[in-house]
């Protein structure tokens, strides 16, 4: 009959698969990047545009309807890219670790809100619980530490598995750890804007490696991490990184470096802070002394950075050192 024919018509609409706008830049979470700009990694994410949309997704990353960080999350991968916060200080305490997932990676119209993963259930497009049984020397390493967060909320909303990679238990609680403690340090001691607040900015990111935790979860072969801040007290711009191999640990210590350093590790068009005024060729490590004081700092000692830009560092043997005294002496008298 002819009147049913605009009903058929609604049921075949509504059946239909719900198409879905992608998201093809950062801007939605910009809050938590140095001027709202988001890092540039050459093939992935260039001029604040994801160059492959159905593979790298952004996650603002949201708990109890509050965000948090921002991600940008591998789903071939099934690890983060990176992670983006702005620090504002940190308070005490680890909250208890209930991993959780992001729903809308599985299907974009469920609740923005992670969620507790479910045992049992079977995930896409991320990383689950059950991929990191069994690890052989792996856990489940943050790329935003929780001991950054502010509120307990924020520490809470980085044991998401969307903010987790694969990482050599060593390097996780030595290297990489001491890394992240000193990073805050220089960010609650010296990070203060002109409002007499804390407010720095760090990205911390994973380069994908070739092996795959239980057949389904790369295992970066490196992990980076950078930091940037105006700090009214050195009346000056902050940066530093760092990077480590995501191998056994060693007793290794992570020199600070600069970063443009970071940047030609990395290669490509990579640069965790483009178009800012973060220093790319000087660093921080001139301000650990003062850290020296506070054992909870873990802060390297002094190594001459090896940038090409930076002042070399000569050091002469005695015998020279002798000669050369000796010499400007003489010269001294016979002039």
């Amino acid at each position: 009959m002819p009147f049913l024919l605009p009903l058929l018509a609604l049921l075949l609409l509504s059946a239909a698969p719900t198409v879905t706008e992608v998201v093809t830049s950062m801007s939605d979470c910009d809050q938590y990047f140095l001027n709202q700009v988001p890092p540039q990694i050459g093939g992935i994410l260039e001029g604040g545009k994801i160059l492959d949309q159905n593979r790298y997704k952004p996650i603002c990353q949201t708990l109890r309807n509050l965000r948090t960080f921002v991600t940008l999350y591998d789903t071939t991968n099934k690890i983060p890219v990176f992670s983006a916060y702005k620090y504002i200080g940190n308070t005490a305490g680890r909250p208890q670790n209930n991993w959780m997932t992001e729903p809308q990676l599985e299907e974009i119209t469920l609740n923005a809100n992670m969620e507790i993963a479910k045992s049992g259930k079977n995930y896409t497009h991320q990383a689950d619980k059950k991929d990191y049984n069994n690890t052989q020397g792996y856990n489940r390493g943050h790329l935003l530490p929780s001991s950054y967060g502010f509120t307990r909320n924020e520490k809470t909303s980085t044991f998401t598995l969307t903010n987790i990679v694969p990482q050599v238990i060593s390097f996780n609680n030595g290297s990489w750890r001491d890394m992240e403690t000193c990073v805050r340090c220089v960010l609650d001691t010296n990070c203060i804007n002109n409002n007499n607040n804390t407010e720095g900015f760090v990205v911390i990111g994973a380069r994908p490696g070739n092996n795959f935790l239980n057949n389904k979860v790369n295992i970066p072969s490196m992990l980076w991490s950078a930091f940037c801040c105006y700090s009214s007290k050195q009346k000056t711009w902050l940066a530093g990184a760092h990077w480590g191999k995501n191998k056994e640990d060693n007793g290794t210590v992570l020199q600070t470096k600069t970063l443009d350093e970071l940047r030609q590790k990395l290669g490509g068009k990579f640069e965790a802070f483009p178009g800012t005024k973060c220093r790319p060729t000087t660093t921080v490590t001139h301000l650990y002394p003062q850290l020296s004081n506070s054992k909870d700092c873990n802060c390297p000692p002094y190594v001459p950075t090896t940038s090409g830009s930076s002042t070399p560092h000569i050091t002469l043997n005695p015998s020279l050192s002798a000669l050369l005294f000796c010499s400007l002496i003489f010269l001294k008298f016979v002039v």
